[in-house]
């Protein structure tokens, strides 16, 4: 399995507009955060996860060119309003992106892209198919297989994802208890850490740890973070030897 880190950034991205602190105006290029998002190619499936305000710019850095389905986690802007230029996706395979998130989800972007659901879209207007996801119900794209995990998003339930012995979970500040079990022996848990500070709705760089201590994954990465967590050489002088700051562009071979 193939995945690359399409974005590691917060809503705001880094640099934030009209920031001047020491990470925003950094030239080193991992210090550049595209809002968060992932790209997963596994036994001939092609998928996204969010699709995040940089969605176009992220396809073209990555040098993208199929992509399957859309697993959205959960429904706030910078996860979902990339979801217009799937267009090229469209027109290039002839057939409509099929989108996979909880009913809930699925019913907010209905709501801010109704264009696209219309009962007669206008020519060119994105072309979806719908798959409604159920908390406990895993499910296949082409012939991967995919366990949906719950947590929450401070009072938000949001889902993240299992592809195989890989674990993407964004926006976390609290996994459920039940939820541990299907987190156990995985070769990878990328999981979410906003600032060194606590946060009222995202884990802390020290929260996130303490997962990673407790699931004991063979590698963890950190993804989602603000320009307040610091640079990435910072970040990284700060981890256990099996945990790294991930960096958009950043390919992993699972």
């Amino acid at each position: 399995m193939k995945l690359i880190f399409l974005g590691t950034g917060t809503s705001q991205g880094v640099p934030v507009i009209g920031c001047d602190c020491h990470v925003c105006v950094s030239a080193d290029p991992k210090d550049k955060r595209y809002r968060t998002s992932a790209y997963v190619e596994s036994e001939g499936s092609h998928i996204v996860i969010d699709v995040s305000p940089d969605f176009r710019s992220q396809m073209l850095a990555s040098n993208i060119k199929k992509v399957d389905a859309i697993l959205f986690t959960h429904e706030h802007n910078d996860h979902v309003a990339g979801l217009d230029d799937v267009r090229p996706f469209n027109f290039m395979d002839q057939k409509p992106m099929k989108i996979f998130g909880e009913q809930r989800v699925i019913d907010d972007i209905k709501h801010r892209f109704a264009y696209v659901f219309n009962a007669n879209p206008y020519p060119g207007a994105p072309r979806v198919e719908v798959q409604i996801i159920e908390q406990d119900t895993p499910f296949n794209i082409n012939q991967t297989h995919i366990l949906p995990i719950r947590i929450q998003h401070g009072n938000l339930p949001i889902l993240g994802y299992r592809i195989e012995n890989t674990a993407y979970l964004t926006d976390v500040k609290q996994i459920p208890e039940s939820e541990f079990a299907k987190l156990q022996d995985l070769e990878v848990l990328i999981i979410s850490a906003l600032r060194i500070e606590p946060h009222y709705s995202h884990n802390s760089l020290s929260e996130s740890l303490e997962v990673i201590k407790r699931l004991n994954p063979q590698k963890a990465y950190l993804t989602h973070m603000s320009h307040h967590i610091g640079r990435h050489v910072e970040i990284q002088a700060l981890l256990p030897e099996n945990v790294f700051a991930a960096y958009d562009g950043l390919i992993l071979e699972v």
